[in-house]
């Protein structure tokens, strides 16, 4: 009797790395992906900007022709899991099709927030989730258009210096006072700010929006308390919610900010069911609950130690969360996790466009955020991996070899873990 073998739910970035990681470490057995796009799976952090606006679009294939020519993955394009079945161990499809599993491996990714005045599927209106999305906008952006972003996270942001880079004209709206002020100390979110006025964007902070609305002739009406918007276009992006509906219908453990609860092996609830991607909520180190981390870097690093803990080998070393971002011509990059409480020092000048901060607690860097300066902090992430403290005098002088500073600093300091 031919073994059920793992199912996955989910045909994005973490499941085909999933995927791949169980080949790569001998599994042999049978490995049956679900999508619900028509797509094979493919990188999500071009979308909102070669795809935008690249002369051609770039391949975006997260795994190798041979992946799937050689019938070592069997992919289920536009296909619905609508029910998981502990008990049984069995995913039930949208068409009656039951898949049994003897693992399953849930990376359902998340689903963009969206506004009731701003429905997706209108004509005018666009959120930027998949890869048909991506080209929907790009066809909307050859007109040149006036254009409306409403949200100045990293995505609308990114959205934003595509258009700008298209010739449109971006207005972004923004409840917070400052751009991306969770993520970027005060210096980075007002340089970042004074970047996209001097591009051309007019930005919109400390601003409410109180609804959208068509007008004729196809434009449409954004009201703010600040006064009304006329665009041809809308963009919506004010973030994603885990798309956890099958685990919470299965009855696995949800984590209270939301999220499919998942311990170090991204092992759920049930034994026999593992969580990787955007779809997760994880505890980590120095954090007081279970957080989500959306990002490319962790979706691969949560499927390979997925992988690796179903097939009982051992897991990868933990990482320090990092994430990037191309805004226009800069290149921002963040290491660690911010918190309210950090201290942050200095390296560069934000007006020479290459600068490095580091956030500490008591000496200890938890928080780095690099503008252009990217060799720079991988230079001192050991620093980060190791939980060191450190002094920080030489870090602020231009002069200092980083590396070499780093390299004194794990010499000479004593680790906290």
């Amino acid at each position: 009797m031919t073994s059920p073998g793992v199912v996955i739910v989910g045909a994005g970035q973490a499941a085909a790395v999933a995927a791949r990681a169980l080949r790569e470490q001998g599994y042999r057995g049978r490995i049956t992906m679900l999508g619900r796009e028509r797509h094979k799976p493919y990188e999500r952090p071009p979308l909102s900007k070669a795809v935008l606006v690249a002369a051609e679009e770039p391949s975006l294939d997260v795994l190798a022709p041979e992946a799937w020519a050689l019938g070592d993955i069997d992919l289920l394009s536009n296909s619905d899991a609508t029910a998981l079945d502990l008990s049984k161990r069995q995913v039930r499809l949208a068409g009656g099709q039951v898949l049994p599993y003897d693992m399953c491996l849930v990376a359902t990714g998340g689903e963009a927030n969206t506004l009731a005045s701003a429905p997706a599927g209108h004509p005018q209106v666009h959120y930027v989730r998949t890869l048909d999305d991506a080209r929907r906008l790009r066809a909307a952006l050859q007109g040149k258009p006036k254009i409306a972003i409403l949200g100045g996270g990293f995505l609308g942001l990114e959205i934003a210096n595509s258009a700008l880079s298209a010739g449109a004209a971006v207005t972004v709206l923004e409840r917070a006072t400052c751009l991306l002020d969770r993520f970027l100390p005060p210096e980075a979110s007002a340089w970042l700010a004074s970047g996209l006025r001097e591009a051309g964007a007019r930005l919109l902070l400390g601003a409410s929006l109180h609804g959208v609305r068509s007008l004729p002739g196809g434009r449409m009406r954004v009201a703010t308390d600040t006064g009304d918007l006329e665009v041809d276009e809308v963009v919506v992006a004010i973030g994603l919610s885990p798309n956890d509906a099958l685990a919470r219908g299965a009855g696995l453990e949800i984590a209270a900010g939301g999220g499919i609860l998942v311990d170090a092996s991204c092992r759920t609830s049930n034994e026999h069911v593992f969580a990787c991607g955007d779809c997760t909520s994880q505890q980590r180190p120095g954090q007081a609950a279970p957080t989500r981390l959306e990002s490319w870097q962790n979706a691969n690093e949560q499927a390979r130690t997925a992988a690796a803990a179903m097939l009982g080998a051992p897991l990868p070393a933990p990482v320090v969360p990092w994430f990037w971002t191309d805004q226009g011509k800069h290149n921002i990059q963040v290491l660690g996790l911010p918190a309210p409480d950090l201290e942050y020092v200095r390296r560069g000048d934000p007006a020479s466009g290459k600068v490095l901060w580091i956030g500490h607690r008591d000496a200890i860097p938890l928080h780095g955020v690099a503008i252009n300066a990217g060799a720079d902090l991988r230079a001192i992430r050991p620093l980060f991996e190791q939980r060191r403290t450190v002094q920080f005098d030489d870090f602020r002088d231009d002069a200092t070899h980083l590396r070499a500073w780093a390299k004194q600093m794990q010499a000479g300091a004593v680790s906290t873990v």
